[in-house]
């Protein structure tokens, strides 16, 4: 998707160890009007699929499935890191380790918003290697839940995140895919100094 990679070149900053800090526009501040293109294209690729709810994690995921729900006219779920002083029913949980943060958090969806009924279509910020989106996957296995696909805001495409999904027979579709940060640069599969 042109618009998000045009902004992450603009707005997005190269850290050490592979981390890209995209705050001014995804995941600090939100700039309203780019995550509800991001919703419009996530619908445009998985159009014709049955959805009846999207699944994220707190907090980043929050911001462009709740455009992708808007415009499907379908609730949002989003796995909370630590668990609520209101969530005190069943809960279907999964162990998930932040590759930004270094730690390990057990995230956890109340059982009565997801059932085997469900389509769910998880969108999420970042995918690097996977674990937030394979807890999420757990989630939705855990509740028999029947898994459309995941929608990505960017895949660092050069960390094992794609592969582990695409391998379990899961869809994938990743808006802006990041081939390396050669040089402090942020390169995007396709570019063509960088295939």
């Amino acid at each position: 998707m042109k618009l998000l990679e045009d902004r992450i070149r603009e707005d997005g900053l190269v850290l050490p160890d592979n981390v890209l800090k995209v705050n001014q526009f995804l995941n600090h501040q939100i700039d309203p009007d780019l995550m509800y293109k991001l919703g419009e294209e996530f619908v445009r690729l998985y159009q014709g699929e049955k959805i009846t709810k999207i699944v994220t994690i707190e907090a980043s995921g929050i911001a462009p499935a709740i455009m992708t729900g808007l415009i499907l006219h379908v609730p949002v779920l989003f796995a909370r890191k630590q668990k609520s002083s209101t969530m005190n029913s069943k809960l279907y949980t999964a162990e998930v380790y932040s590759y930004t943060k270094k730690v390990k958090n057990t995230v956890s969806v109340d059982q009565k918003f997801l059932s085997k009924d469900d389509h769910v279509l998880i969108i999420d910020d970042f995918l690097a290697n996977g674990q937030a989106v394979q807890g999420l996957i757990d989630i939705c296995n855990e509740a028999q839940a029947e898994l459309v696909g995941v929608g990505i805001a960017i895949e660092k495409s050069f960390q094992d995140g794609a592969k582990l999904i695409k391998e379990q027979g899961v869809r994938l579709e990743s808006l802006a895919r990041i081939s390396s940060f050669a040089g402090n640069q942020v390169h995007f599969v396709g570019d063509e100094n960088n295939e």
